[in-house]
């Protein structure tokens, strides 16, 4: 290095520390999620050590739904192709669903942040966070598909002030614009009709609560192509397989479903599971 080069970098190093400096004076502000003060200059109010504590998916999943599997090994499949019990007994109208994270920690922060707190900055972090959990749909061949997010309600919409699976979706396509690989249909697919909250309701409650919600208003766009369906969470997927239903009835060819994050059914499962282990251990010793 050169000393004039030397000279620069140093002085880079210095406006930089004193713009955080003067950021932190001037904008005092924790993170949302550890409560640290903030020194870098930035939109969204999380450090940087909370973003790189949300980490991918591991472990062994559902081919289709992606379920964490509890011992898949024991199903029997081959080829990789290893199912839950519940996409062996009723196959979902989609391909198959990707996610990049649990629905817990600082992933489920983030989701709320923008969701219910309005911090539109954290979409383009969602929407890199996508962008990875697309990649893992790539081995099903999928190809130029239309992305089409979960719509909200005319009323939730006007509530709201925005859709954050658009919001996610278009961060996402802005990301892989320059391979011209996927175009963005927002107002494909609409909410006819509003809905109670899913929450605390049975599978078979969610089902009834969704059915006939949504409609496909232009069935032009999507007739004989893929479609990627894009939305915040995968709770028990209800919703996304209701949507694919509708899609399919309309004419698309194909439909894969993509989010953010996902709930773990399995994790209390296993966690009961490991207990009994333990204790039947403890049994077996003690006798």
């Amino acid at each position: 290095m050169t000393r004039d080069s030397s000279l620069v970098s140093m002085l880079v190093s210095s406006v930089s520390g004193v713009a955080e400096s003067l950021f932190a004076t001037l904008f005092p502000s924790d993170c949302r999620f550890c409560g640290t003060p903030l020194v870098n200059i930035s939109r969204l109010p999380v450090c940087q050590a909370c973003l790189s504590d949300i980490r991918p998916l591991e472990g062994n999943v559902c081919s289709v739904c992606g379920e964490r599997l509890l011992i898949p090994c024991a199903l029997g499949a081959e080829g990789g192709d290893v199912r839950c019990g519940l996409c062996r007994r009723l196959e979902p109208p989609f391909l198959k669903a990707a996610a990049y994270g649990s629905y817990d920690g600082g992933l489920r922060e983030l989701i709320h942040l923008l969701k219910y707190e309005q911090v539109l900055p954290a979409a383009a972090i969602l929407g890199r966070m996508l962008r990875e959990a697309v990649s893992g749909l790539e081995s099903c061949g999928i190809q130029r598909p239309v992305v089409v997010p979960v719509p909200l309600h005319a009323r939730k919409l006007r509530q709201r002030g925005f859709n954050q699976s658009e919001l996610i979706a278009q961060q996402f396509v802005k990301l892989i614009s320059g391979s011209g690989q996927m175009t963005l249909h927002s107002r494909v697919l609409q909410r006819r009709r509003e809905t109670e909250s899913q929450i605390g309701l049975t599978r078979h409650q969610r089902r009834e609560n969704i059915r006939g919600a949504f409609t496909v208003a232009r069935s032009e766009e999507i007739t004989g192509r893929e479609i990627l369906l894009v939305d915040d969470v995968f709770t028990t997927g209800t919703t996304v397989s209701e949507c694919a239903r509708v899609l399919l009835r309309a004419g698309a060819a194909k439909v894969f479903v993509a989010t953010v994050a996902r709930t773990l059914k399995n994790e209390v499962k296993e966690v009961g599971f490991s207990q009994t282990m333990v204790d039947q251990d403890q049994t077996l010793a003690a006798g």
